[in-house]
């Protein structure tokens, strides 16, 4: 894979098998953050570099930082740098702050600028040990520039950690658990104050768009979403890792790079567990471009590919996502103390080769009655997975719950 500015990508540099950059060497290889550029003037670029989200919604980054530095009031808010990557499939939130944290302090500090933010959260999973490691020597390298403005939190373990009203939640109070909304964080978040939860690659992307100018970004990116992002690519591969791809690259040529092969993959889960299925033959020629994606009814989602070998049945791996996610629930609300559990709870039957009389008709019949109803997104997410798995795997499905067995070698193979 090739694309533009081979050099100036987020994990381009000293190979990722050594020590985590140090600012001495991230200045040496980026040079410093510029000071000639208002903090408007960043946000415009933002928006015109196409820049989306990478923490699964793919929001619009410039849109994101205007709605909040358009406010009344230039002063008071807060900028949180979110790391949790609960998603347990995905690494590239970790192996980039790992590697390249002083990339995502920049982008922190440029935000925090850009929208009159006083204060700086960097918020990571508790289980990333490396990662943690990583940030906090960084912020000490970096301590007179960060002042008393900065803090680490370590997020709690568990799905829905990373959402951005947990997130606030947590901060808050402790409790990682989704809050409604109105008001929106963008509104009133930390400290009752209006607050930007970005992804951690979402503002190394920022930094280096600061740097170059979003005509740089712009030159990569083979469709209409432009840029590049990381991918974690993992399964049916003989090279599992992040991978760092032009955005619109063909999924079967990250998969082949890999180590994989169309005959030997039954199908690919996509963006997550919050994803989509598709079969490896659609997946082979898909583009890797979020608006492609998003029309043909698939998800890219956090970036990943995750490849189900041939010999592995989509049922068993599909109830090891719903069991995950069942339990991963915040239990706040019906739609998912009560339908997630009865859907993971069929589709484990099913794949155990147990089926109870009406499972099948039973997760068809929830999905619709569940979707759209949680007091969060977390609902939404299973559904879409679920959905996607009786497409893919539809003959699979009605074979366990006819026969009680599997129609293939059945190959345990969890997504992880």
């Amino acid at each position: 894979m090739t694309f533009p500015n081979d050099t100036r990508r987020l994990l381009a540099g000293p190979s990722l098998d050594g020590n985590p950059e140090r600012y001495p060497a991230h200045i040496a290889r980026l040079g410093a953050l510029p000071s000639s550029a208002a903090p408007a003037d960043l946000v415009g670029s933002l928006e015109a570099s196409g820049l989306l989200g990478r923490g699964g919604a793919g929001f619009p980054v410039g849109r994101k930082w205007r709605a909040i530095a358009s406010r009344d009031g230039k002063s008071g808010a807060v900028v949180v740098a979110n790391g949790a990557e609960g998603e347990p499939a995905s690494h590239k939130d970790r192996v980039l702050m790992t590697h390249r944290p002083h990339l995502v302090i920049d982008g922190a500090i440029l935000a925090a600028d850009a929208v009159g933010a006083d204060e700086i959260v960097f918020y990571i999973g508790r289980e990333h040990e490396a990662a943690v490691a990583s940030m906090k020597a960084a912020m000490s390298e970096r301590k007179v520039e960060l002042g008393k403005r900065a803090k680490l939190v370590l997020a709690p373990l568990g799905y829905v950690a990373g959402e951005a009203t947990a997130v606030v939640n947590y901060i808050n109070s402790g409790k990682g658990k989704p809050m409604t909304v109105p008001p929106r964080v963008s509104e009133r978040g930390v400290g009752k104050k209006p607050t930007l939860v970005q992804n951690v690659e979402s503002l190394a992307y920022a930094a280096l768009i600061a740097r170059y100018g979003d005509v740089w970004y712009r030159s990569a990116g083979r469709l209409s979403s432009k840029g590049t992002a990381l991918v974690t690519v993992s399964g049916a591969v003989k090279d599992a890792g992040v991978w760092e791809i032009e955005l619109g690259t063909p999924f079967g040529e990250v998969a082949q790079e890999a180590g994989a092969t169309v005959g030997r993959t039954r199908a690919v889960l996509m963006g997550g567990y919050f994803g989509t299925w598709t079969s490896a033959e659609d997946a082979w020629t898909l583009p890797l471009d979020p608006a492609v994606m998003k029309a043909s009814g698939l998800a890219f989602g956090c970036g990943l590919l995750w490849l189900l070998p041939t010999a592995s049945c989509g049922v068993w791996a599909t109830a090891q996502i719903m069991e995950y996610l069942a339990d991963a629930s915040a239990a706040q609300c019906g739609p998912c103390l009560f339908g997630l559990r009865a859907l993971a709870d069929a589709t484990s039957r099913l794949a155990a080769g147990r089926p109870a009389l009406g499972d099948l008709a039973l997760i068809e019949r929830l999905i619709p009655q569940t979707a759209g109803r949680g007091a969060c997104h977390h609902p939404d997410g299973a559904i879409q997975l679920m959905a996607s798995a009786l497409h893919v795997f539809g003959d699979d499905f009605a074979y366990h719950a006819r026969t009680g067995a599997c129609a293939v070698t059945n190959t345990p193979m969890a997504v992880r």
